[in-house]
């Protein structure tokens, strides 16, 4: 591994780590950098390994609402709705996801994709934010949560597929929309990449698991922590920031990345792949 691959590795996990958990779209800012850095490693394999080591920055963070409900589960009704709430959001993107998974990455995993996806999801929480200005929640906290809430969060997140749209950000802003609290909604956001992620990574270790070689080792070590560190440092600010403030900010970065992107290939001063 020379200097310049492990810079590279380092970067795009830090990347993935700070993005994942904000509404900015974690796959959108991978795709653009990893074109921009011209990152040659087996990159499915490292992505895969990124992406675990931001999941398991959300673990560590509430590993004592975890350990509880793997306690309390079939003994407490709380936990028993946390774990039902879950795998009902789970179910209809990880079904959408497995019929257009293909097709999806075929046609939409590149940058004008992703910054298309980027602006126009930025108007949309621009929108939303506007609307719930004036809206009371309904659902104040994760625990308040019925099955119904839950589904409505799990059908947003089918958007998610689509690269630059953001796992977080439609999830989030599919609860708020629905009538869930913006903390209420951020915090049941990180708790669905849980079994989200681990269920996209435990499926693409199994179809590339030929991918995975020695060499790869080293950096896969260097993304994985990167992400871990940098997941941790962005679920702790992101709580923070919602406490009192709201995705304004994130949906007015959303159209400028999308827009200097779309500048950049218009103008030919990059030739995205």
């Amino acid at each position: 591994m020379d200097i310049l691959t492990i810079f590279k590795a380092l970067i795009l996990g830090i990347i993935e780590g700070l993005t994942e958990f904000l509404p900015i779209s974690s796959t959108g800012h991978l795709i653009v950098f990893g074109d921009l850095l011209n990152f040659n490693s087996n990159g499915k394999v490292f992505e895969i390994a990124i992406q675990l080591g931001a999941v398991l920055a959300v673990v560590f963070e509430y590993r004592q609402r975890f350990v509880h409900i793997a306690k309390n589960i079939g003994r407490d009704a709380a936990a028993n709705r946390f774990v039902l709430n879950l795998a009902i959001a789970f179910i209809p993107a990880a079904v959408v996801g497995l019929i257009f998974r293909k097709a999806i990455k075929t046609y939409l995993f590149n940058p004008i994709s992703v910054a298309t996806a980027l602006i126009i999801g930025g108007f949309i929480i621009l929108w939303i934010e506007k609307r719930m200005a004036t809206r009371e929640p309904k659902v104040k906290t994760v625990d308040e949560m019925r099955p119904k809430d839950a589904l409505a969060v799990g059908c947003a997140q089918i958007l998610a597929l689509i690269p630059g749209t953001s796992r977080s950000g439609s999830t989030i802003m599919g609860g708020m929309l629905w009538g869930i609290e913006r903390k209420a909604a951020t915090e049941f956001s990180f708790f669905l990449a849980v079994p989200m992620m681990i269920a996209a990574t435990t499926w693409d270790i199994y179809k590339n698991w030929s991918l995975f070689t020695v060499n790869d080792i080293g950096l896969i070590i260097i993304g994985f922590l990167a992400a871990f560190g940098a997941g941790l440092l962005a679920v702790k600010a992101l709580l923070k920031f919602v406490s009192s403030k709201n995705y304004v900010p994130f949906a007015y970065y959303r159209i400028a990345f999308g827009g200097l992107i779309w500048l950049t290939a218009t103008m030919g001063w990059v030739k995205w792949s």
